[in-house]
């Protein structure tokens, strides 16, 4: 007996240029154009098993061994509806092939990092299971087609179908049929490009980013002068300084768009708070280390971001990876020793020393564990099918390993 199923893994992507706002909140059309870089699935990632199979009775969903209920006209539903009505074009075009369009799926996909902790499980969940799907249905499509599936589970999801430097273009159609994710340049283009994940907190965040961004849309002056105003030059820009590799542009692009993301957050009535305090005291520690930098010469070698929530994410080259680390660890003492995965420190007698001139006492040093874990990684590929059986996440009857 034939077993139709595939098993794709997706990655995690961060923003640079902030989405933050819907102008159709059914379709997920935003209110701009947002570019992000997608971080390395080794680290961070979405792993999705689809399976489609004549006697199951209905569409079911596991997310991290839970099953999560796929309501009748929910984010769930219009992705798996959208790929089974991919595959039934398919099967039209191609008699030959087998008639699963109508079969049930199963479905199970887990995170290897927490959910909904501001590290964009959304969009590396949704990007995941579309990605599954089209490689069950074996589907022609391209990762920028796929994209406007993916981007109705979750908007940011779009930009996870690509690896390296992605823009999603935010269309102007009312059907969205020209609001997809395109890839600015591939990992290989700028491989030196690394990020230092602080995770503050990996609770569930107090306003989700669904209800938080259209709270923004209803109340904020200051998005309507972004989306205006501010995005579309700093598109241009930061596409620039990828193309360019001019870290120095791209950082301070990338910081000053958190800034006004997070200023808008705070203009939003009633006003939003995704940061905290120890997410600002990280932001003073990296912006007196880029002072420090540019004052003895040289130029910022780090770039802050948050997104809905409170850790950070800091974007570097790959020869400033050791100092900034060992910065950071000096600062927020971690709860355990560093795991260190990629060796920085090995053999190390002594951990990097600050830059010249830089202020010690900028902030004081936190208590242990207000960062809980530091993840270092890079920019990565776009999502993995999996064609090792032993990388199932449904034993033989479909059903999820493991619960």
């Amino acid at each position: 007996m034939t077993v139709y199923q595939a098993t794709a893994t997706a990655p995690v992507n961060i923003a640079c240029i902030k989405y933050w706002g819907k102008r159709d909140t059914k379709l997920i059309l935003p209110t701009n154009s947002s570019l992000s870089v997608t971080l390395d699935q080794d680290d961070l990632k979405s792993q999705t098993t689809s399976r489609a199979d004549g006697s199951f009775e209905r569409d079911r969903l596991w997310l991290n061994g839970k099953e999560d209920e796929i309501k009748v006209g929910g984010r769930l539903e219009t992705c798996i509806s959208e790929m089974k009505r991919l595959r039934a074009e398919y099967e039209d075009a191609n008699p030959n092939e087998p008639k699963i369009s109508g079969f049930k799926v199963h479905i199970s996909s887990r995170n290897n990092f927490p959910t909904a902790a501001g590290l964009a499980s959304s969009a590396s969940g949704f990007a995941a299971l579309v990605s599954s799907l089209a490689a069950l249905y074996t589907l022609p499509s391209t990762p920028s087609q796929l994209s406007l599936i993916s981007r109705q589970g979750s908007g940011s999801a779009c930009r996870s179908l690509f690896g390296g430097f992605v823009a999603w273009e935010m269309g102007t159609k009312p059907d969205g049929t020209d609001s997809y994710a395109i890839q600015v340049a591939t990992r290989d283009h700028w491989p030196e490009m690394h990020a230092i994940i602080c995770v503050v907190s990996d609770a569930k965040k107090g306003t989700s980013s669904t209800a938080g961004m259209q709270t923004t849309v209803e109340t904020s002056n200051l998005l309507v002068h972004r989306i205006r105003e501010v995005v579309p030059e700093r598109m241009k820009e930061i596409t620039k300084a990828i193309q360019e590799r001019d870290f120095e542009l791209f950082g301070t692009i990338t910081m000053r768009d958190s800034n006004q993301f997070h200023a808008v957050a705070l203009d939003t009535f009633p006003p939003i708070f995704y940061m905290n305090d120890t997410s600002r005291a990280i932001v003073q520690v990296i912006t007196e280390y880029n002072r420090a930098c540019v004052a003895s010469g040289g130029k910022i070698k780090a770039a802050y971001t948050f997104d809905a929530g409170p850790n950070a994410v800091i974007y570097t080259l790959e020869e400033n990876v050791k100092e900034i680390v060992s910065m950071l660890l000096h600062y927020f003492p971690l709860p355990q020793a560093y795991e260190d995965p990629t060796k920085l420190f090995e053999g190390a007698t002594s951990v990097s020393s600050l830059p010249l001139g830089f202020n010690e006492g900028v902030v004081k040093v936190a208590a242990p564990g207000s960062v809980s874990r530091l993840i270092h990684t890079r920019v990565g590929d776009g999502p993995r099918v999996l064609k090792e059986e032993k990388e199932s996440l449904l034993d033989s009857a479909g059903m999820p390993i493991g619960v």
